[in-house]
């Protein structure tokens, strides 16, 4: 299996190539990365283990109507009917990009109830801090993983 990051060293600070989309790298200067620490406290794997980590597969992405914020998601989540999620990456993503994309939501989650639309679920990001701006990455596998597919 390839690494779709990988980290060397230029100039004597560490840069890492992130996938921008495939087969475009842009490098980040690792120096300049700030990252949340982590949490010191303990969930004991039961309670873990509880959580349901599925792939989705996204049929449809628009943005939410008078939010400035909210991108609405139609999802294959393989049960045969289409899960809504609600996700505060508008000013990451357009909708257009994410069409067809095989993504990482936890789908388990009570439905939660965001400018009048229930979300049914959590996209998973990954976020850090570079050069005192945020910086989110919504965590995106193959599309050769079927939607529905449980993470472990």
């Amino acid at each position: 299996m390839k690494p779709l990051a990988e980290e060397k060293e230029t100039n004597n600070k560490p840069v890492a190539k992130a996938m921008i989309e495939e087969n475009v790298e842009e490098e980040i200067d690792l120096s300049k990365v700030k990252v949340e620490p982590l949490f010191e406290d303990m969930v004991d794997f039961e309670t873990f283990s509880k959580s349901d980590f599925r792939a989705v597969k996204v049929k449809a992405c628009e943005e939410v109507p008078k939010s400035k914020k909210l991108l609405k998601f139609t999802l294959d989540d393989g049960s045969g009917e289409d899960r809504i999620i609600l996700s505060g990456i508008k000013n990451y993503y357009t909708p257009e990009e994410l069409l067809g994309r095989t993504l990482i939501a936890i789908v388990n989650l009570p439905p939660r109830k965001m400018m009048g639309i229930n979300s049914c679920g959590m996209l998973l990001s990954a976020i850090h801090e570079e050069e005192g701006e945020e910086k989110l990455n919504l965590l995106m596998v193959s599309n050769r993983i079927p939607a529905g597919a449980k993470i472990y």
